[in-house]
C-alpha cells in the first residue's frame, strides 16, 4: 500500500473521541483530538513533529482554483507545514516547495535531527516515460536538504527500483538507520519494513527485519522513535481495523513481538502512520475515522507522580525491655511477660509481634531469685498497634516475565477518606484502575508501581489524592 492514489473505500463512522472509563474496561492512556488544518474532502496523512510545527502529506488543491494532478489524472500528494499559534490554533498549511510539485507525488517523509535533511516518498521515473498515462511509475526515497520551506539538492536512494517499491522512511535520531518500507522480492508478502545501515559514508544493503516484524499481510509506514521503540502499521489479523499500528522494541538482540497500540488511537476504521514526541506524551498519527483521511493528535492521559512516597510496609513487632534491670544486674532477677493475645515470655528485653492492629496489654511479673519473691504486675502498660496511614499495595516483590501479578489496594488505610477511585500505574506506559488488578511485565528488570487514590470532596470542597510506590522486580528464569 503506497499510498499515492485513493487506497480506500470510505465507510463514514461516527466515533466519539474520548478517554474509556466505563465500569469494567481498562482505562485509557491516551485522548486524541483531529487537527484543525486538516480540510474536509481532501486526504492529509503521515504527519511528522519537527521543532515548530508539524509536516505532513496533503493532496489538496494547488490553490482555490487550480488543482494538481499527476499524468495519469490523480490528485497528487504534497509536503506541507503548519505551526501552532497558540494551545489550541494552528496556521495555515504552507506547501514545501521543490522541483518535484507540478507533476509528482512527495511524502511520506521523515525528517533528520538537525531539520537539515530530508527523506521523502515519490516517484522513480520523470523523463518522459512518466508522461504516458499507462506507464507503471514505481515509488521510491529520495534525499533532499531542507532550507526553510524548500528542499533543494534533491537525491536518489541508492536502492530505488523501476520493478517495485520502496517508501515511507524513517532516519533514526542519530542517522545511522533508516527504516522504510517496501515490496521488493523475496519478504514476508505484501509489502515488509526493511532498514540500512550507513557505513563509511553510504547505505548498507537493505535487511528484511524479518518474521516478527513482517507478515504475509503488509507492514508499512515505520516511525523509529529516538527511545528505540519503532512503530508502523500493517494490515495483519489481530488488529481493530483494516490498518492498524503497532509497535516493538529492541532487547537483548531481538525485537519484541509487536504490540497493538490501545483505542483510541486504533479503531475499527484505517489507523496509520504514528509518530510520537521523545517523552511520548504527544504525538501524531493518519485515520479515516471521519471518511476522509485527517491528522490527529494524541495526548497521553497516564498519571505519574512526580513526589510518590514510598510504601512503608505496616509491622506489628515491637521490643519490650525493663528499663530498670541495668541497675540490678548484680541481683538475680526472672522477667516474666504476659501479653493479651495469650503470648508469655522472659528476658529483660523481648521482642513480640502481634498479629494485626489491634489494643493490647502488656503485663510484667519480676521473680527475685534470691528472696524468691514474686512482684506481680510490677509494669501494665497498653500497646495501640495501628497500620500506616497510607494507600496500601499488597503483592509480592518478584515475579517471572509474561506471569500475572495480583495487586491489591484493600488493606489502605485512609481515616475518614470515601475513596472513589484506586489508580496504578505501572511503570512501563501502561495503568489500570480497580482496588486489585493483574497485571504482566514482559521484561525483566525493576518497576516502580504507583498507587494513586482518589477520595470524593472533604467539607471544603477539595477533593483528597495520596500515592504510595513499591518497586517490584521482575526476574528471568534462568
Amino acid at each position: 500500500v503506497f499510498l499515492m492514489s485513493s487506497r480506500y473505500t470510505y465507510i463514514l463512522y461516527i466515533l466519539l473521541l474520548f478517554t474509556y472509563d466505563l465500569s469494567g474496561q481498562k482505562p485509557s492512556v491516551y485522548e486524541v483530538s483531529r487537527m484543525n488544518f486538516s480540510e474536509n474532502g481532501f486526504s492529509d496523512i503521515s504527519p511528522v513533529m519537527v521543532n515548530d510545527g508539524v509536516i505532513f502529506c496533503s493532496n489538496r488543491r494547488f490553490s482555490t482554483v487550480k488543482d494538481r494532478v499527476g499524468f495519469d489524472g490523480s490528485r497528487l500528494y504534497n509536503l506541507y507545514i503548519s505551526k501552532p499559534k497558540d494551545s489550541t490554533r494552528w496556521s495555515r498549511p504552507e506547501m514545501l516547495e521543490s522541483d518535484r510539485i507540478e507533476r509528482f507525488n512527495n511524502g511520506p517523509l521523515s525528517v533528520s535531527a538537525d531539520m537539515k535533511t530530508v527523506y521523502f516518498t515519490s516517484e522513480v521515473v520523470t523523463d518522459k516515460q512518466a508522461k504516458r498515462r499507462k506507464f507503471r511509475n514505481h515509488s521510491g526515497i529520495f534525499i533532499a536538504d531542507l532550507s526553510g520551506t524548500r528542499l533543494t539538492g534533491i537525491r536518489p536512494f541508492a536502492y530505488n527500483s523501476n520493478s517495485y517499491e520502496v517508501g515511507h522512511p524513517s532516519v533514526s535520531h542519530d542517522g545511522k538507520f533508516l527504516y522504510f518500507a517496501s515490496d521488493m522480492p523475496g519478504g514476508q508478502g505484501g509489502s515488509d519494513i526493511y532498514y540500512c545501515e550507513f557505513i563509511n559514508g553510504s547505505w548498507s544493503k537493505p535487511v528484511n527485519m524479518g518474521p516478527k516484524i513482517n507478515t504475509p499481510k503488509s507492514e508499512n509506514f515505520p516511525c523509529i522513535h529516538p527511545s528505540g521503540k519503532l512503530y508502523f502499521t500493517s494490515d495483519r489479523p489481530g488488529g481493530k481495523g483494516r490498518l492498524d499500528i503497532w509497535s516493538t522494541s529492541f532487547y537483548d538482540g531481538a525485537w519484541d513481538d509487536p504490540v497493538l497500540l490501545p483505542e483510541p488511537i486504533n479503531s475499527s476504521s484505517d489507523d496509520f502512520a504514528f509518530c510520537a514526541a521523545p517523552d511520548l506524551q504527544t504525538g501524531y498519527f493518519s485515520s479515516n475515522r471521519r471518511a476522509d483521511d485527517d491528522v490527529f493528535r494524541f495526548t497521553s492521559t497516564i498519571i505519574r507522580k512526580a513526589n510518590c512516597s514510598e510504601l512503608i510496609e505496616n509491622s506489628y513487632c515491637f521490643r519490650f525491655y525493663e528499663e530498670n534491670a541495668v541497675k540490678y544486674d548484680s541481683i538475680p532477677f526472672i522477667f516474666r511477660w504476659t501479653f493479651s493475645d495469650g503470648t508469655k515470655m522472659e528476658g529483660a528485653t523481648v521482642d513480640h509481634c502481634f498479629e494485626g492492629p489491634g489494643k493490647y496489654y502488656v503485663r510484667l511479673d519480676v521473680v527475685n531469685l534470691v528472696t524468691k519473691e514474686l512482684i506481680n504486675n510490677e509494669k501494665t502498660d497498653t500497646v495501640l498497634v495501628e497500620d500506616e496511614i497510607q494507600p496500601y499495595i499488597t503483592s509480592a516483590d518478584n515475579a517471572e516475565p509474561g506471569k500475572p501479578l495480583r495487586l491489591d489496594a484493600s488493606e489502605t488505610n485512609l481515616p475518614g477518606w470515601n475513596i472513589t477511585q484506586y489508580y496504578w500505574n505501572f511503570g512501563d506506559e501502561t495503568v489500570d484502575t480497580g482496588q486489585k488488578v493483574e497485571k504482566s511485565w514482559t521484561r525483566p528488570g525493576t518497576y516502580t508501581v504507583q498507587l494513586i487514590v482518589t477520595a470524593s470532596p472533604d467539607g471544603t470542597g477539595k477533593v483528597r489524592e495520596s500515592c504510595v510506590s513499591k518497586n517490584i522486580n521482575i526476574r528471568s528464569v534462568r
